[in-house]
């Protein structure tokens, strides 16, 4: 009887280390995202080549930069349409956005303050109601709004714009700041009062500077929505020397004629700036602003 081979000892594969593991899905991870990123950004890029590419090769040309690019459509653009400039139409937005800024900075503070910290009748139900309201369509309210600011003769001013900004009409912004002032210590509140300070001097002296980063947050979000704002100006401005960016940058499409696609774009690159410059130059205290406000219970 032969004896039965014992199979050959295969040695052990080996393993990879914890930190080899970890090193090739953060990789594959950044690859992701980095490629996901170039997804996203590509309409931009594409645009930024379109603003260097003279008009009429603007569509025929494939590639994303163009071989001989010019700034000849940032010169013709900037001269504006009709004898005005560009830099109005950026004043003007710019007059929309800070007055913006500052309503909601004033109103809604003062607002999330009332229903963080102060006990009146039907709070919780007057809160709900504000929080109810994040959810009506702006299109709902757009004609009664429309015949009011007519009636008030508000209309081809920037008034509508800018009134209900310093009326805490914004209940997302009253949210943000309700849930960051429910974070902070209620002791201090105790302590200003026992030495003597009044619910508005707590407001101004003890809230408001533990609030930076939420109404920089705050201040963001009203910047970004006056300046990419398209809908309002539409409807309530009708002079041309009026008109923000985003209505100077439709005059450069005419439906009925030939479009001037590549001023169009080169404007377009500039009108994205101011927003990326303020975006950039407070990110920290945006991101502060978010996670310590919008994830708090």
């Amino acid at each position: 009887m032969s004896s039965i081979s014992e199979p050959a000892h295969r040695p052990e594969r080996p393993r990879m280390s914890k930190k080899t593991r970890d090193f090739i899905t953060k990789a594959i991870s950044h690859i992701f995202i980095i490629f996901f990123g170039a997804f996203m950004m590509y309409p931009i890029i594409w645009m930024f080549g379109a603003s260097l590419t003279p008009g009429v090769m603007i569509f025929s040309n494939t590639s994303v930069f163009p071989e001989n690019p010019t700034f000849n459509n940032y010169i013709v653009g900037w001269q504006g349409i009709g004898r005005i400039p560009f830099s109005t139409f950026l004043i003007n937005s710019g007059i929309i956005s800070f007055a913006t800024i500052a309503g909601n900075l004033f109103s809604c503070a003062l607002a999330g303050y009332a229903f963080a910290r102060l006990k009146f009748a039907l709070r919780n139900v007057w809160f709900a109601i504000m929080l109810l309201t994040i959810m009506l369509p702006g299109q709902v309210t757009l004609i009664p709004q429309y015949i009011m600011f007519l009636n008030y003769g508000w209309i081809d001013t920037y008034l509508p714009l800018i009134v209900p900004t310093f009326l805490a009409t914004n209940s997302f912004f009253i949210f943000l700041m309700v849930q960051f002032i429910r974070g902070l210590p209620v002791h201090l509140d105790e302590a200003a009062t026992i030495d003597g300070c009044n619910k508005f001097g707590i407001f101004t002296r003890i809230i408001l500077p533990l609030c930076v980063p939420a109404l920089v947050t705050l201040a963001i979000f009203s910047f970004l929505g006056s300046w990419d704002n398209f809908f309002g100006p539409l409807i309530y401005i009708n002079t041309p020397s009026k008109f923000t960016v985003q209505l100077g940058v439709r005059m450069f499409r005419d439906a009925t004629a030939e479009s001037n696609w590549g001023p169009m774009f080169a404007m377009s690159i500039v009108t994205l700036l101011p927003p990326l410059i303020v975006f950039l130059s407070m990110q920290k205290y945006f991101v502060q602003g978010i996670s310590t406000s919008g994830l708090k219970g």
